[in-house]
């Protein structure tokens, strides 16, 4: 074997402890697979004298100076598992303009700003890995920009947050409200102390971005993303869906699209939605993730499995380290960055999609026949309106009345503008709950 592969770690979390271990435990493998062996020359870490167990691995290779790390010399691979932007930003592009290669799982960081970590890596000539930023062990990234580079990707649709769907699972199993669920993720450790970033979507619309950026060729940012969390799904939502033989998910969707000067366009959007259940994606519970993809030639393609914790991550790190290091020893790169496409983002509100509106109408008659009104108005069919035993085609509850309405497909613009003017209506009393209508159902 050849001289060994030096490597730089950034951060000893849950995640960085693990990928420590899996290089004790797999050395031999890993080393056979490469052609030669890893080598930790250094961790970054904030406290050198925190406990992190019994890690197999010399206490002097710790140091509290990560930018000084990353420049050494004798630095050939960094793996960064701090996250955040900054201060892990300015370390990754120092490696990269050094030539050294990127091993990342910082899913934040590639949103905000991949393309600066992109050019940084074609200046110096390294390679820049980061199947672990989206979905966890789950091969996805490497398939979508090398497997199916030869077919043309139509859109994706994701479950890619586990808390999140651990948490509309349990809704849906035990008909629990969100904040119950909630609290249990919180309990089991599948949620946060602070859960907004999972539960707001920005965990999901980081990743939906970096999904939409390999799909169809274009630099998408977070800010590109179309974001609504889960927070104000309710039981009775959970209730309605199945009503309709539907389950509740919090989606990321990428799509391609055409604007009305036909244009292509790509839409990015992550919100929760009712999926039917013979869709694969509804039986995707727990706090496990799946992406399914559609393309051209390849037709319909599911990846599934954990995405999230220390094993599977650190599991998604190593996959990348072996694929530089067989780079470096082989004197070459990997294929740049594919951003030739260039497409426009379009807006939310071009996105075409279907409500499932839930109202609290006065209970008399004429009702149905109103509400019927503002949605010919603006040009949205109705598909499915849920009766019930009071007035006006409702379900009553004295003077109060419920009133469930599914439209057809419409431009989102249209439907929101809809929901707008029916919370203007004097017969209706409240809108209590609006949710888009995805997969076919």
């Amino acid at each position: 074997m050849t001289s060994p592969v030096r490597l730089a770690l950034l951060g000893c979390g849950t995640v960085g402890s693990e990928v420590v271990r899996l290089l004790h435990t797999q050395s031999a493998d890993l080393a056979a697979r490469i052609g030669a062996p890893l080598e930790i020359v250094g961790i970054a870490v904030r406290r050198i004298g925190r406990d992190r167990g019994e890690l197999p691995v010399d206490p002097a290779v710790f140091t509290t100076d990560a930018l000084d790390l990353v420049k050494r010399d004798d630095v050939d691979v960094v793996i960064e598992c701090v996250g955040g932007i900054e201060p892990a930003r300015g370390w990754l592009v120092e490696a990269l303009r050094a030539g050294k290669s990127v091993v990342t799982a910082n899913k934040a960081l590639l949103a905000e700003d991949g393309g600066t970590l992109h050019d940084a890596a074609a200046e110096g000539g390294g390679d820049l890995y980061y199947e672990a930023a989206v979905a966890g062990a789950i091969p996805l990234l490497r398939p979508l920009r090398e497997s199916l580079h030869g077919d043309r990707i139509t859109r994706v649709t994701g479950i890619v947050n586990g808390t999140t769907n651990f948490i509309l699972s349990a809704m849906d199993a035990t008909g629990a409200g969100f904040a119950e669920a909630l609290e249990e993720a919180t309990d089991l450790g599948y949620a946060e102390a602070d859960p907004t970033a999972d539960v707001e979507g920005f965990d999901a619309a980081a990743k939906a971005a970096i999904l939409a950026s390999l799909a169809f060729h274009t630099r998408v940012g977070a800010a590109d993303v179309h974001r609504e969390g889960i927070t104000e799904v309710t039981a009775a939502d959970v209730i309605s869906a199945k009503a309709m033989g539907c389950t509740i998910k919090l989606l990321c969707i990428a799509a391609r699209g055409v604007a009305a000067d036909g244009r292509e366009t790509v839409g990015v959007r992550v919100h929760p939605a009712m999926i039917p259940l013979t869709h694969p994606l509804a039986s995707v519970g727990d706090a496990f993730n799946a992406v399914f993809v559609e393309a051209e030639a390849a037709g319909q393609l599911m990846f599934y499995g954990r995405g999230a914790g220390g094993a599977p991550t650190a599991s998604a790190v190593l996959g990348d380290v072996v694929a530089v290091s067989r780079n470096r020893l082989a004197g070459v790169r990997a294929a740049s960055e594919s951003a030739y496409a260039d497409l426009p983002v379009r807006p939310m509100g071009e996105a075409l999609t279907r409500y499932h509106i839930s109202l609290d109408v006065t209970d008399r008659p004429g009702v149905l026949a109103a509400v019927a009104g503002v949605f010919a108005r603006h040009d949205v069919s109705i598909a499915t309106v849920r009766q019930g035993s009071g007035g006006g085609g409702v379900a009553g509850r004295g003077e109060d009345a419920d009133l469930v309405i599914v439209t057809h497909v419409a431009p989102d613009a249209a439907l929101a503008a809809t929901v707008r003017a029916l919370r203007g209506l004097d017969t209706v009393r409240s809108v209590a709950s609006v949710l888009r209508v995805e997969g076919g159902a």
